[in-house]
């Protein structure tokens, strides 16, 4: 899998964990919005879409299943991420 595209848009709350929201368009024929950047205790990560279902858990409505293909999206996520970060 080839992610073709990373778009990502800084969150400008200085008092949110949520960094940034980024679209990753795969192979040029597939969009996924809503992939978060968010601060933790131990570095960025990146959260998945998700949506609240009735009990108010939430779950990823569009994820990764396999370990290689998590760890291409994170990293080139967080890539992305930084890149937005310096040009600021």
């Amino acid at each position: 899998m080839k992610i073709s595209d990373v778009r990502v848009r800084l969150v400008q709350k200085e008092d949110s964990k949520l960094k940034a929201v980024a679209s990753i368009t795969i192979e040029d024929c597939f969009v996924i919005h809503d992939v978060k950047v968010i601060e933790g205790n131990e570095g960025y990560f990146v959260a998945m879409p998700s949506r609240k279902n009735s009990d108010g858990e939430y779950k990823d409505i569009a994820h990764p299943i396999n370990t290689e293909t998590r760890q291409n999206v994170i990293d080139t996520v967080l890539e992305a991420f930084k890149d937005e970060l310096a040009k600021v």
